[in-house]
């Protein structure tokens, strides 16, 4: 079978199924796992080279609504009549069922990896729920202006999984813009920055202490690099990152969890 995907987060789900090898395109972005990034690149996401994608001669390509602006994709291989199908997952619970949806279309058996998968997230609730504190996170997607996400958002159930909440949470959207006041009166009790398609060394915390009325904040001295790939992208990299932030903000019941078989095997 030949599958195109044209978004990280759909290249990583067919990794996780082992199923890397049937990729024979992908877009400029997917960077995970390092195997298949000597594929033909087909333009960065919200500006793929359908031309080139239609020349591969796909059976199936993978496009997710998780990109604002990929609807213009999806119109195109309507268009054009190419096999696709359009992922837009929300939560943990959603990627889960991607992985089965994406599975049967390949002619996969993902029940083990699927049961691996949902058996991970039980025990990181049982860890947060047994923590005795909740901190309030503030996450960061873009400095200026500013974005965050609301509680409709994987970020959001990802934190209170770990024993925290997204100072954001009562706010029913996916994606909040917000201000620098409104973030300072809201008091977090950590700030952690996942830039969107910025390098982690890229990202500057001293910037972010310049902010005025910042340097008196309770999370000043608890501000955060988090890796973009573990936090923004819904695929179960997420699962990574959620083990990470328990880590980070709960050691006391995270730090003897290791990451699962499935995570592990495809970092060797």
């Amino acid at each position: 079978m030949r599958i195109i995907s044209i978004c990280p987060s759909n290249t990583e789900l067919l990794a996780f199924l082992d199923a890397e090898h049937m990729l024979v395109g992908i877009d400029d972005y997917s960077d995970w796992p390092k195997e298949i990034t000597t594929l033909p690149k087909l333009g960065p996401d919200l500006s793929i080279r359908m031309n080139e994608l239609e020349a591969l001669k796909p059976d199936l390509v993978l496009a997710s609504l998780s990109v604002p602006g990929m609807e213009k994709n999806v119109d195109e291989l309507v268009r054009r009549n190419i096999p696709h199908i359009v992922l837009d997952p929300q939560s943990l619970d959603e990627i889960g069922k991607d992985l089965l949806k994406v599975a049967d279309a390949c002619g996969i058996n993902a029940t083990a990896i699927h049961s691996e998968y949902l058996a991970v997230i039980e025990d990181i609730k049982s860890r947060g729920k047994r923590a005795n504190t909740c901190p309030s996170l503030y996450w960061e997607w873009w400095p200026k202006p500013v974005f965050t996400p609301g509680n409709i958002n994987w970020l959001t159930e990802i934190s209170s999984m770990t024993g925290a909440r997204n100072l954001f949470d009562d706010t029913d959207s996916a994606n909040i813009q917000t201000d620098w006041a409104d973030v300072l009166e809201r008091q977090p009790d950590y700030i952690l920055l996942a830039w969107v398609g910025i390098l982690t060394s890229k990202v500057k915390p001293e910037l972010v202490k310049k902010r005025p009325g910042w340097t008196g904040m309770k999370a000043i001295d608890h501000i955060h690099v988090m890796e973009e790939e573990l936090y923004c992208r819904p695929s179960p990299r997420l699962i990574e990152g959620a083990i990470r932030l328990g880590k980070l903000i709960h050691p006391e019941e995270f730090e003897d969890m290791e990451l699962p078989h499935f995570i592990k095997e495809k970092q060797i």
